[in-house]
């Protein structure tokens, strides 16, 4: 199943026989709103806590994937989720919910990838027949954890970016029909000696770099093997450096191909500064709009390649550079 270095070639090709995505009132008014199953008119969801918001967000992504699968919640095997909240409280006490045996995972941003990935590798070994695979993030309770509370109303710089109030999921299939999980490329930790937390794109933008060339690399394929390649949420300025990167090492990407969910999810008049992030970003998008353009015959090839800034507020506080790592997932119809 390995090939290369780092990178997983699935024989078995996991199924994604059903997706859904789940988003707040800013995304819903952003340029892919047509494409998501639930948009909510308010931030809170009707819950008295953002956080509690933030893990309502994923129950009604798991809860709808899972009719939309036309499957029964005893049949699934494993549950893999990741979010940004300390100790990820949304993906575990979603899990209490949902009561489906658990894997907890924590890669930042790159979260949705990373719990396709492992997901896909529970099917591919024969250990499950059914996993969900899950991610979400909510702008009000990341803000209130990893810099100010909006309340509070703290200038930004143009380098930050909006993390996405949403929530993906997918049930990744032994059989049944669906985009197939065809490789995964698990990425290694990056750092650039970067610190600043309200620039996480140009710090995630290096280990998206590296995660794409190695994939490249192991499989033997050139960028235009893809229809589309998103990054997961470099914004703006990690986007460009990112490309400039790509030029300088000598990759020929396509620039019809190459784009960021953080760059898609949000019209250009919204104020979301270099653009969207948060593992509500790219879960949102791919398990929403990316997932609908498979299904509808627009896009046969995908790669998603999901970046994470794995710091914390008690490594800011001490001063720690941003370690950041990238996992992509190839799906194909």
């Amino acid at each position: 199943m390995r090939i290369g270095h780092q990178s997983l070639k699935f024989k078995s090709q996991p199924k994604i026989i059903a997706s859904s995505a789940v988003v707040g009132p800013f995304e819903g008014a952003g340029e892919l709103a047509n494409d998501f199953d639930i948009v909510h008119d308010d931030i809170w969801l009707g819950q008295n806590s953002f956080e509690k918001a933030e893990k309502k967000l994923l129950e009604e992504a798991c809860d709808t994937a899972i009719k939309k699968s036309n499957i029964k919640k005893e049949d699934i095997n494993f549950f893999v989720s990741g979010d940004l909240m300390n100790q990820i409280i949304s993906s575990s006490f979603t899990a209490r919910t949902l009561a489906i045996p658990y894997f907890g995972v924590f890669g930042a941003c790159s979260s949705s990838m990373e719990g396709l990935a492992l997901a896909s590798i529970l099917v591919e070994s024969g250990a499950a027949d059914y996993v969900v695979a899950g991610a979400c993030s909510h702008n009000a309770s990341a803000e209130k954890q990893y810099r100010y509370p909006t309340e509070y109303g703290g200038q930004k710089p143009p380098t930050a970016q909006w993390t996405v109030t949403g929530a993906g999921a997918g049930i990744i299939a032994r059989n049944g029909a669906g985009p197939k999980v065809t490789s995964a490329t698990i990425g290694k930790v990056v750092d650039m000696g970067l610190s600043d937390p309200f620039n996480m794109g140009s710090a995630m933008a290096p280990a998206a770099v590296d995660t794409l060339e190695a994939h490249f690399r192991d499989l033997e394929i050139q960028p235009d093997y893809y229809d589309f390649i998103a990054t997961g949420d470099l914004g703006a300025v990690g986007h460009k450096i990112a490309w400039d990167l790509l030029e300088k090492h000598g990759v020929n990407m396509p620039p019809d191909i190459f784009n960021d969910c953080g760059l898609m999810i949000y019209k250009p008049t919204q104020p979301v500064f270099s653009g969207g992030s948060g593992c509500g970003c790219s879960a949102a998008v791919t398990y929403g709009h990316i997932m609908k353009r498979i299904r509808n015959g627009e896009l046969k090839k995908v790669l998603i390649v999901a970046t994470g800034a794995l710091l914390s507020p008690m490594s800011y506080q001490q001063k720690e550079s941003i370690p950041c790592i990238a996992h992509a997932v190839s799906i194909e119809m």
